[in-house]
């Protein structure tokens, strides 16, 4: 850690003592992209009375550049960055943020042309599951490591071409964990292979070869009674079972020109609803009878529309971040498609959100946070607190006194 990280840390420590809260750190655990369900939900949240008009940091670590989202688990916090040609593996701790170990692994990177601001990443979010934290390079190398002490464990590298292994702009998509398995989709624009590895070997359990991956990231859902991998490719939304690597069913949403994959699908009441750029939100329901699979598209909307920020549901609503309008927080009925309400325009690039009982916590690329009501009446803003100087395209993670913050290179508890 370099010696200005330390002093800023220090400092912020030495000033944030009187917000040290009794919350056992123990008892918070976030395991990945955006959560154990990959929704969003933060269901053991609870809100404050009243939010407060301010948050002070609590810890600040200069961890590294990327888009990962942070980990907890057992009072430790892990993040994937990289500084410089590395990439870095940091585990701190909760309450302090000092450095319990580290792992640096050179990952050089030459990003595709219109990227260059977003960094060379990682700009995927690492999975933590049995003790093991698995990381997605940049360039598309998995990499399984023991949480406790950072030993390097084994790593999996599936390469479809002798030029590259990673979609044009690095990959993003998030590995995911399924009991004993390891699921993760290797490839380029134009060709890949989703697979099942096991967790403590990294043995290929299935393979599913075709399509290449997007930017989205998969989930692990049960529909009609079959547990079942829903991943949005870079060709088509797709239904896997998860035991076997069967593909069920396909429906064509293809990555064509700058319109790009990348939101996770939400799932809801049986249905997948599926937002891209520039081509609105559509609601899918896949319908089994017998073996055959089909799926029927029950509304599409095209008066807002997801670019990079994934949707979640709070209140049998979808809240999300359309990017129309130089972009706009946006409210929409998932029985329907009506759009409830739309806040202001020219919003910002990005928002991540997070929703609790009763509000959605919105994470905007300039650094603000905002908690907003879940009501589809209009835009009610209950707190806003500005948390960063820099770009914040990277999750939240909320703690039961306040959050973690990843900016364009430092990691920050704050608490209220």
């Amino acid at each position: 850690m370099r010696r200005s990280a330390v002093l800023t840390r220090t400092c912020i420590l030495l000033s944030s003592l009187a917000l040290t809260v009794a919350v056992p750190a123990a008892d918070v655990s976030w395991p990945g992209w955006m959560g154990p369900n990959r929704d969003g939900w933060v269901g053991d949240f609870q809100p404050p009375k009243e939010w407060p008009s301010q948050v002070q940091p609590v810890w600040q670590v200069d961890v590294g550049e990327g888009y990962g989202s942070p980990l907890v688990s057992d009072g430790r916090v892990y993040q994937h960055s990289r500084q410089g040609d590395n990439e870095v593996l940091w585990c701190l701790d909760l309450k302090t943020g000092e450095e319990r170990w580290r792992q640096n692994y050179s990952v050089p990177f030459r990003i595709g042309g219109g990227g260059e601001r977003h960094g060379k990443g990682p700009k995927s979010s690492p999975v933590m599951a049995s003790g093991r934290i698995f990381t997605m390079s940049i360039t598309g190398i998995l990499s399984a490591w023991d949480a406790d002490s950072g030993e390097p464990l084994w790593k999996a590298d599936y390469p479809s071409s002798a030029e590259r292994n990673f979609p044009y702009w690095g990959v993003s998509t998030s590995p995911l964990t399924d009991g004993d398995h390891v699921v993760v989709h290797f490839g380029t624009d134009d060709a890949g292979v989703l697979v099942a590895l096991d967790a403590a070997t990294g043995k290929e359990v299935w393979r599913l070869e075709g399509d290449g991956p997007s930017y989205s990231s998969p989930l692990l859902v049960e529909i009609q009674g079959v547990r079942q991998i829903v991943e949005w490719n870079h060709e088509a939304l797709t239904g896997v079972d998860s035991s076997s690597g069967k593909l069920l069913w396909s429906y064509p949403f293809p990555h064509v020109g700058s319109d790009q994959n990348m939101p996770t699908p939400v799932f809801h009441q049986g249905r997948v609803l599926l937002g891209g750029e520039n081509r609105g939100i559509v609601s899918l329901e896949p319908v089994r009878s017998g073996d055959t699979w089909t799926v029927s598209r029950r509304w599409h909307q095209k008066a807002v529309a997801l670019n990079m920020s994934s949707a979640v549901i709070n209140d049998n609503l979808l809240f999300g971040f359309s990017h129309y309008d130089s972009g706009r927080l946006f409210c929409l009925d998932p029985e329907t498609g009506e759009v409830l309400w739309k806040g202001p325009p020219r919003a910002g690039d990005n928002v991540m959100f997070l929703s609790v009982p009763g509000y959605v916590v919105a994470l905007n690329a300039n650094g603000q946070l905002q908690v907003i009501e879940a009501t589809g009446d209009k835009l009610k803003i209950a707190a806003r607190w500005r948390v960063s100087e820099t770009d914040t395209w990277a999750p939240p993670v909320l703690l039961p006194n306040g959050f973690l913050i990843k900016d364009t290179d430092k990691l920050t508890r704050w608490a209220w």
